[in-house]
């Protein structure tokens, strides 16, 4: 079984199970420190549109990638600069924060809060949203069976090939947004296997990667998704072995608010008094990069 890759990333997942490789501990002050940061009143809806918001990077951003090397069919430089873990945080940093829940759509069509534990079987549908507790980049790498890493987001034909989070503005995948039913949900197939998501969130965007511009036009004159070179990857999986806390929160069976829909496709943030993520998982200050993985189970 393989993930494949389509209009938002991935066509279908096969069942979940949080699979976290670093040294994870159990820590009640994660979901306080996570939580603290978000605002007590709920951003107004200027707009009313209904357009997923952009994901590029602000103006004032520096450091812009360097552009795929086309000849390996790969991303990345022969020999990539520092680790995003040689990279040191600006001071008094926020702790980087990321908060998972997983939905499942119902009988009805509804998304319902699922334990990512739970046995999925042919036919369900899930979706995931992401929460961060400050600015940055999110890559997810998919591999299976333990084999080669490809990139199933940024992806050119979401968020304009951007990767930029907001604090605390959720972020829905598969968008709930796309023009079909099929779309808006990772479905899963009878093909049995196992699959390893990697979420990486990073201050600044990783060396060797592309995104934006230059992943529209990698995937324009090479034949996309993009895979990590071998330091890049590296990088990668060192980074995954740093200790980092995590607090899991059982929610499930409540059906998602009109309130996080709204957020995670209108742009507008979530407030204290809003649903909490189910997993939230949480780095020191000290580090520049968090990286966590979901197992995905078909049996």
């Amino acid at each position: 079984m393989r993930l494949s890759v389509m209009v938002f990333g991935l066509v279908c997942l096969c069942a979940v199970a949080i699979g976290i490789a670093a040294p994870a501990v159990q820590d009640d002050d994660v979901r306080g420190a996570f939580m603290t940061s978000r605002p007590k009143d709920k951003p107004a809806n200027s707009g009313g549109t209904t357009a997923r918001p952009s994901r590029r990077r602000p103006k004032t951003t520096t450091g812009p990638n360097k552009p795929p090397d086309k000849t390996s069919g790969k991303s990345g430089p022969a020999k990539p600069g520092p680790s995003p873990s040689e990279t040191s945080a600006p001071v008094n940093a926020r702790r980087l924060g990321l908060g998972v829940t997983l939905f499942m759509r119902d009988s009805n069509g509804l998304a319902v809060r699922v334990d990512p534990d739970h046995v999925f079987h042919k036919g369900d549908r899930v979706r995931v949203l992401l929460e961060t507790n400050t600015d940055g980049y999110l890559y997810i790498f998919n591999t299976t069976n333990e084999g080669p890493a490809t990139m199933i987001y940024p992806d050119t034909d979401l968020d304009e090939a951007g990767n930029y989070l907001q604090a605390h503005v959720p972020f829905e995948i598969p968008t709930s947004l796309a023009g079909e039913e099929r779309l808006r949900w990772f479905a899963f197939d009878e093909v049995a296997g196992t699959e390893r998501l990697f979420f990486v969130f990073t201050r600044e965007p990783l060396q060797g990667i592309p995104i934006e511009d230059e992943l529209i036009t990698f995937c324009r004159d090479s034949k996309c998704p993009v895979q990590p070179n071998e330091e890049v990857w590296a990088a990668v999986r060192k980074e995954l072995q740093e200790p980092f806390k995590t607090d899991k929160t059982p929610q499930f069976g409540k059906a998602e608010t009109s309130s996080e829909q709204q957020a995670a496709t209108r742009g507008l943030g979530l407030a204290k008094d809003d649903p909490q993520p189910t997993l939230v998982m949480m780095a020191s200050s000290s580090r520049p990069t968090l990286v966590a993985t979901l197992d995905l189970i078909h049996k």
